[in-house]
């Protein structure tokens, strides 16, 4: 008789994915980790996705105790996802970046590389439609110089002034990091924004055992290179869970119709019932009450550049699609 364990003998336990690096998933049990795969069904039933277990996921696996692996069985309903469009070959396809998630940070730095508003009000674009709060990280604070600071306070208060909390950081001088420490506790906080902004840093200075990879940012473009090259998930030794994820240099808007964008946007949300034409796109049509709040200043000029190129790249993709 064969000593190996059958399916029959082996237990269901359940867990939450904190790593996945492919066709493996490492799975936290209580205060142990399970390497795991999943069931070829869960890819044959979502063709539109490129992951079918996403960090975060809460799974039931079938422990075998002879290999001290796991065989993923059951995906439990999400509460939400922060998910993006695919890239290359797998375009169009969405990519769950992570499940069940408290709150997103995006991370900027004031320098090296510089800022990118475009990037963040993509990213705040998704949070909103996945009714996920957000908030913003300005890290390298040590960096900034005497002629950066009025762009840097015009960015701080243009997202301060829509409600979303706004922490300067700088992960080498430590400032900062007793308030970032405070907003990350007893929830699962997803840690996001473009390569060489510090996301790591900013990591190993608030759990230094997590002992992080970070690298540098190139001076001939002044973008930083990919150190993380999977989303992970890290217990915080004061509560909570940080979310690493790889940094993205474009960000994919899903599941917004075109119409709806202003919606998503707290600055132009009140305005958008307001237009002479309720199928307005605010983009070219009279009588828009948004270009109106443009013009009188109660919308950033910024924050409506971002809307029209993200309008464009949604018009875009409906026109694919149809």
């Amino acid at each position: 008789m064969s000593s190996s364990s059958t399916e029959a003998d082996q237990p269901l336990l359940d867990g939450i994915v904190t790593r996945s690096t492919g066709s493996w998933y490492d799975v936290r049990v209580g205060d142990r980790m399970i390497l795991s795969r999943v069931r070829g069904k869960f890819r044959l039933t979502r063709q539109d996705v490129t992951n079918p277990v996403a960090v975060g996921d809460r799974v039931t696996l079938r422990y075998n105790e002879d290999d001290d692996t796991g065989f993923i069985t059951e995906i439990h309903e999400r509460t939400n996802k922060l998910s993006r469009r695919a890239a290359g070959h797998r375009q169009g396809q969405e990519h769950v970046m992570v499940a069940n998630v408290d709150r997103v940070w995006i991370v900027q730095s004031v320098r090296l590389p510089s800022l990118n508003p475009a990037f963040v009000d993509r990213l705040l674009v998704a949070t909103a439609v996945y009714d996920l709060p957000a908030g913003i990280i300005l890290n390298k604070m040590d960096l900034l110089a005497e002629w950066g600071r009025p762009d840097i306070m015009d960015f701080h208060l243009r997202y301060a002034d829509m409600g979303y909390p706004v922490l300067p950081t700088s992960a080498t001088e430590g400032d900062g990091l007793d308030q970032l420490e405070s907003a990350l506790r007893d929830q699962v906080n997803v840690v996001t924004g473009p390569s060489g902004t510090g996301k790591s840093s900013l990591l190993n200075a608030i759990e230094p055992d997590l002992d992080v990879q970070t690298g540098e940012v190139s001076e001939s473009t002044s973008k930083g290179t990919h150190t993380t090259t999977h989303a992970e998930l890290h217990p915080l030794s004061e509560g909570g869970y940080l979310v690493d994820t790889p940094g993205i240099r474009e960000f994919g808007v899903r599941e917004v119709h075109p119409k709806d964008l202003g919606l998503y946007m707290p600055d132009l949300a009140p305005h958008v019932n307001e237009c002479q034409f309720p199928d307005c796109t605010h983009d070219h049509e009279p009588g828009c009450a948004v270009k109106e709040a443009v013009d009188r200043g109660e919308i950033h000029p910024d924050r409506y550049e971002s809307y029209l190129r993200i309008l464009s790249s949604l018009q875009e993709e409906e026109e694919r699609t149809f």
